[in-house]
């Protein structure tokens, strides 16, 4: 192999080596594994609250335990917290379709540059193979 080919090839190496470097520090900006654990205990606290306010207002309603908050309280807390979870779930899904677009981009575009280098190349084979 030449200079130039192996310049080439160690350019090339290079840019790779920082495209997956962009491609880890996106993924830990979105979310790694400490997001993940995140995600764990924030859902095992609303299984948590829901749970015990159905516990909660259950044991009042079968006791007939005199409280001075209205009657609907619970469903009201309980509708509140499902409605958070949902706005949080569909926060999280925004962010995955925007790495999902990314990453798409960035094939399309890898792609692109991949097609106009082998017509290059076959441009130069035709070349070559007309001066001979």
């Amino acid at each position: 192999m030449n200079a130039p080919n192996t310049n080439a090839l160690i350019e090339e190496l290079e840019q790779f080596r920082q495209e997956k470097q962009k491609i880890r520090d996106v993924v830990g900006q979105i979310g790694g594994s400490a997001e993940s654990r995140l995600d764990k205990i924030i859902n095992v606290m609303f299984v948590i609250l829901i749970t015990l306010l159905f516990f909660v207002d259950s044991i009042m309603h079968f006791f007939n335990i005199p409280v001075s908050l209205p009657p609907m309280i619970s469903i009201e807390v309980g509708l509140l917290l499902v409605s958070v979870k949902i706005i949080w779930m569909i926060h999280k899904q925004t962010k995955v379709n925007h790495f999902q677009f990314w990453i798409l981009n960035s094939i399309e575009f890898r792609l692109n540059d991949l097609s106009k280098d082998i017509k290059e190349i076959k441009k130069s084979l035709k070349d070559q193979s007309h001066k001979k």
